[in-house]
C-alpha cells in the first residue's frame, strides 16, 4: 500500500469522524476562523483556486497541500469536492508525513 493510499483511506477515516469540513466556502470561513488544522487542494482544481488558497493559507498560516485529483479526493471522502479541510490536529500531523514522504 502506497503513502498516497494510506493518506486517502486516513482522509475517509476522518470523514466518518466528523473532523472534515470541505467545499471552496465553507474551508475559506473555516481557514478565516483558525478551524482547520489543514487544507487539501486537488492537484487538478484551477490555478486561481489553488492560488486563492495557497495565498490565504499562507496569510493565516495553515499548512496546504495541493495532491490528489478531485476524483481520488472525492472518492475517499465520499463527496464531490476539490477543497478539504481537515479539523483534527492528529489526523493533520499524519497526513502531512505521509505526502511528505511521498
Amino acid at each position: 500500500m502506497t503513502n498516497k493510499d494510506k493518506f486517502l483511506n486516513l482522509l475517509g477515516l476522518a470523514t466518518k469522524a466528523g473532523k472534515l469540513i470541505s467545499g471552496d466556502e465553507t474551508t475559506l470561513k473555516g481557514v478565516r476562523s483558525g478551524k482547520p488544522k489543514l487544507v487539501i487542494v486537488a492537484t487538478d482544481a484551477s490555478e486561481a483556486t489553488i492560488k486563492k488558497f495557497r495565498d490565504k493559507c499562507d496569510y493565516y498560516e495553515t499548512p496546504i497541500l495541493v495532491t490528489c485529483t478531485k476524483a481520488e479526493l472525492s472518492y475517499a471522502i465520499g463527496k464531490s469536492r476539490a477543497i478539504i479541510g481537515v479539523c483534527d490536529n492528529g489526523f493533520s500531523r499524519k497526513m502531512r508525513e505521509l505526502m511528505k514522504e511521498e
